[in-house]
């Protein structure tokens, strides 16, 4: 189970440990969903999924609830886990906006830093800027999806397409990756890469950049 899952707006999450066995299924570190004003930092994660994880709710019923996540800042987070870091989604129907993420170090990752999402989950994710962060061991350093999570039942509506916009990646230095990053997904625009510094493993033939945007 997740250690933090908040659904509620004016949090401080700090000065917090949290661990779970590596490979321990459905650990999430904190999860703001359908959250607004929170604030998590200065904190050590250690688990078995993402270490921090910004959601808005699952697909028809995320969009019926219609709340966004907005003004979320994560900042001072050390620890590792096997799947991301930083994360945005996958469940972002009601939207997600206004996230910021800096000075964050992160060791024996399997994605640094993951912006998810699917047909079928309506929504937006805008305005998120991750700065400041340092990686070591990680099996991929970047990843910006549109194909990613299930869905709860059969009754989503697979012509809500999620809007991916306003996406800041800067000052990320990282040293052992197997790939630097992936972009795969539909209707993603205004991303900036700025100052990426991801150095790939010894001898690797996949530390390297795929991308693929499909306009439907």
């Amino acid at each position: 189970a997740d250690a933090f899952f908040l659904l509620c707006s004016n949090v401080v999450v700090r000065y917090v440990t949290i661990l779970a066995p590596s490979d321990s299924p459905n650990t999430d570190g904190v999860d703001p969903d359908s959250s607004s004003n929170v604030c998590i930092e200065d904190s050590y994660i250690s688990t078995g999924e993402d270490l921090v994880a910004v959601k808005s709710g699952w697909d028809e019923y995320g969009i019926a609830y219609g709340r966004p996540s907005f003004d979320i800042t994560i900042r001072r987070i050390r620890g590792s886990s096997q799947f991301a870091g930083i994360a945005v989604g996958s469940e972002t129907s009601g939207g997600v906006e206004n996230v910021l993420a800096e000075h964050i170090n992160r060791y024996n990752m399997g994605v640094g830093i993951n912006i998810k999402t699917n047909i079928g989950r309506g929504g937006f994710i805008r305005s998120i800027t991750v700065s400041d962060m340092y990686m070591e061991k990680v099996r991929k350093g970047v990843k910006i999806a549109g194909d990613v999570g299930d869905h709860p039942d059969e009754k989503c509506n697979q012509n809500a397409f999620p809007i991916v916009t306003g996406i800041t990646l800067k000052d990320i230095w990282s040293v052992q990756v197997q790939q630097a990053g992936s972009l795969l997904g539909l209707n993603f625009t205004g991303i900036c890469l700025c100052k990426i510094n991801l150095h790939g493993v010894t001898g690797s033939r996949n530390a390297l950049w795929l991308a693929g945007l499909h306009i439907l």
